[in-house]
């Protein structure tokens, strides 16, 4: 189960996701389920209301220049700067 301590050593994909300050501020608000990561995006997929999961329509937002608001499982949430996890996923344990 992924917790505050563990989050920043765990794969996204799955979470929710707020994209809560950007540089880019057309992001800002943008909420969704992480769908897929690289080094330096994260991929955000976004669903209207009332609309099915997985007929939404995809978002790639750079890590750099973001400010994320995770939803963990147990209902808490988490802030993290992009920069702090722009690393491979894969990569992430070893560099955090």
């Amino acid at each position: 189960m992924i917790t505050k301590k563990n989050l920043l050593y765990s794969t996204f994909i799955g979470l929710a996701v707020e994209v809560i300050n950007s540089s880019q501020r057309s992001i800002i608000g943008l909420k969704g389920t992480i769908v897929d990561e690289t080094k330096n995006l994260i991929v955000i997929e976004s669903a209207g209301i009332g609309a099915e999961p997985g007929t939404g329509k995809e978002v790639r937002v750079p890590k750099a220049g973001a400010t994320f608001r995770f939803t963990l499982e147990s209902g808490e949430t988490a802030d993290v700067e992009g920069k702090k996890i722009a690393f491979r996923p894969h990569e992430r344990p070893k560099k955090v």
